[in-house]
C-alpha cells in the first residue's frame, strides 16, 4: 500500500460506491506523486514544506469530496 492509498483509506469502501473508489484512487496519485517529489526536485525546506501541504491539502479534499458523493439527498 502507498502513503497516498494508506491516507486516503483506498480500502474503506463499505457501499462499494464506483465515484468514492474514483475519487479515494485519484487523490492517493496525487499526494504519491508529491511524496515522490518531495527531495527529488530541490531539498530545500520550503519546497519540502510545500509538497507536505500539498499532500494535507489532497487528504482534505478526498474526504470532503467522499462525503459529498455519499450524502443522502433531503
Amino acid at each position: 500500500m502507498t502513503l497516498g492509498e494508506y491516507r486516503v483509506g483506498i480500502s474503506f469502501n463499505p457501499g462499494g460506491n464506483v465515484l468514492v473508489a474514483d475519487i479515494k484512487k485519484k487523490a492517493a496519485e496525487l499526494i504519491d506523486i508529491c511524496n515522490d517529489m518531495k527531495g527529488e526536485i530541490s531539498d530545500h525546506a520550503e519546497a519540502n514544506r510545500c509538497w507536505a501541504l500539498a499532500m494535507t491539502a489532497f487528504e482534505d479534499a478526498a474526504m470532503w469530496a467522499v462525503k459529498a458523493a455519499t450524502k443522502p439527498c433531503r
